[in-house]
């Protein structure tokens, strides 16, 4: 049987290979191929409840968020990203899950206008 040894630089030259391909996979696929096969994120997710993540921004506990306002919503927060168009999106704060274009989260920051 053949060892098969993996030195940092082969490793590091594998993985960016592996990360260029990521883009080119998204513009084959479409932009919303990747992310139709991601989750919704659960509120019941330990980070999301530690951020206080909702589904839906009018359901948001006044008295734990006094600062919240109902027109902060995840679609026009700067840490999501995808079209205006699409009721599930991906956010820098939650990787690897979709969160509604409704919801909120203690993260939310005000898009640049």
């Amino acid at each position: 049987m053949e060892k098969i040894t993996m030195t940092r630089r082969k490793m590091l030259r594998m993985s960016g290979v592996a990360a260029a391909a990521i883009p080119t996979a998204h513009v084959l696929l479409g932009s919303n191929a990747l992310a139709d096969e991601l989750p919704h994120l659960s509120p019941d997710d330990a980070m999301a409840a530690a951020l206080g993540y909702v589904h839906d921004t009018t359901t948001v506990d006044k008295a734990a968020n006094p600062r919240h306002e109902n027109s902060q919503v995840c679609s026009n927060c700067a840490l999501v990203q995808g079209g205006d168009d699409e009721e599930w999106r991906p956010c820098a704060i939650f990787p690897g899950k979709l969160v509604s274009a409704n919801g909120w989260c203690k993260s939310w920051a005000p898009k640049a206008s």
